[in-house]
Parts: structure tokens; sequence; C-alpha cells
């Protein structure tokens, strides 16, 4: 079987799986069996597979039909530019967390000093944070020790001189920082979601009380922690940011910015 041939059949076969990044989710995946760049793939399209490449590759398109994330196939994932191990122990990065990278950089950073971000995972936004802002000193928290091994995975291997501590939430942090980020769960079970999602850890995903229940609790804890003008940086789904404006109102928080997925507020 040729690589173009293997194409074909892949994307055949999760087009009528019903997988809308079919064309991707196969080169993809063939890219990441041969260790070549996708351009490649298409350039050589007559080049033969070799039966173990072949068999490589049917093995991970298999897990794919089966709906599982190409994230966890391939085992990395690109945020903001850069590629970060992923693992089934950690939320996948998406494209909308990358609005919270932009709008910490917004804020007057050359007066803030200290960063922590709960929740951390794969140490996305944290490790990214990091190494766009320097001067921040940063510190990354999660519960989950196997999560807390891939995020240290990844800072050693972006060289992210970044500090990690197991917390829930910020029960086990005594520090005070100027800029709390965090996305944690907040998807309510009765939300239609993609069958992907299955496959990713329910502990990073849901939350009781609508989806709120453990943002609402770090604003609580954030709210004993953070000095006047530090901030607190969440992302939730749009429909729930009315309700986080006005628990994190009730807590001594203003809002300051809401774009997209985002909600930025200001300890007053």
């Amino acid at each position: 079987m040729t690589t173009q041939e293997w194409l074909d059949e892949a994307y055949s076969q999760l087009e009528r799986a019903g997988i809308p990044s079919a064309r991707l989710d196969a080169d993809l995946i063939l890219s990441h069996t041969l260790l070549k760049p996708r351009i490649h793939l298409h350039a050589h399209g007559d080049d033969t597979l070799s039966p173990s490449h072949q068999e490589i590759a049917d093995a991970r398109l298999s897990l794919r039909l089966d709906r599982v994330p190409v994230a966890y196939i391939i085992g990395h994932k690109y945020f903001y530019g850069r590629s970060f191990e992923v693992s089934p122990s950690v939320l996948i990065p998406r494209p909308e967390s990358e609005t919270i990278i932009e709008l910490v950089k917004d804020l007057p950073t050359d007066s803030l000093s200290s960063l922590v971000d709960v929740g951390t995972g794969s140490g996305c936004l944290g490790i990214t944070l990091k190494l766009e802002i320097p001067d921040l000193e940063v510190d990354l928290l999660d519960y989950s020790e196997s999560a807390l091994s891939v995020a240290s995975k990844n800072a050693k291997r972006l060289s992210a001189d970044v500090n990690l501590l197991k917390s829930d939430l910020l029960a086990d942090y005594s520090e005070s920082a100027d800029i709390i980020v965090a996305n944690l769960p907040y998807v309510d079970t009765s939300w239609q979601r993609s069958p992907e999602t299955d496959h990713e850890p329910a502990l990073a995903l849901f939350a009781a009380d609508r989806g709120l229940e453990l943002i609402y609790k770090l604003i609580d804890q954030a709210a004993g922690k953070q000095k006047t003008s530090s901030y607190l940086v969440l992302e939730a789904d749009p429909v729930q940011h009315d309700d986080i404006v006005t628990k994190a109102a009730d807590s001594g928080f203003e809002l300051i910015k809401k774009q997209d997925y985002i909600v930025v507020l200001s300890k007053i």
C-alpha cells in the first residue's frame, strides 16, 4: 500500500464514522507514524509503506475511529505555538484557552511579579505565560500527581523555570499571587458534548452546581489570599459568565473584561 492509498482509505473510514476533521486526523496519524511532516506525505504519495508502519498506522486509525482524540494517539498537542505532551490523565489544551495568554499579556505585568496556574493539567497555561513573560514567578498547582508529572515533563522540555505543587485548588498554597489563572472543570453533565470527551479525565471536565462548583470554590479561596489590584483570570462557558461575575462581586472582585470564554476579575 502506498502512502496516498493509506490516506485515501483512512479519510474514507473517518468520514463514514462522522469525524469532521477526517483529512487532518489521517494526515496527523500517518505523519506521526512515519516521523515525517504532513507536506512530505503528499509530496511522496507513491512511496510504499513498510508492513510495520502500516500496522502501526492502522492501529492508531482504529483508536481514532473509536473517537480517541488525536492528541492522545500521537501524545502531544500544540498550544500557543508550542508542543505540549499530553496523556489521558490531563485535559487536552484547547485553542480557546489561548485567549488567557493574550489577556494576561495585556495586564500591567511590569508591576506584577507572581502568577499561579490552578488546576494546571498539562501545564500549558502557566508554562506558556512563564515563557512569554519571563520575569513572572510562576507556580503550577494540581491535585493530580499524574497531571503534575506531565506538567513537569513539559516544563523541563520547554526550559520553563516554574514551581510545581500538589494542592486542592488553593487549599495547600500559602502564597499570595498577583495573578491567578485557572481553567477548571466547568462542564455540566447535562450539556451536549463530543464523543471524544469520553476519553478525557472526568475530574478535569465536569463540575456540580451547573458546572460552577469549583470555580465558586476558587473565588472564595482567592478572596482570602489575593491582595488589592491582583487579578483572577477564569475560563468558563459564556453562559456561566454572568453568574461568575455576580459571585465574584460578592467576594470582593470587580469585572475587568469578558472575552470569548474568559473572564478577567480584579480584587478591590
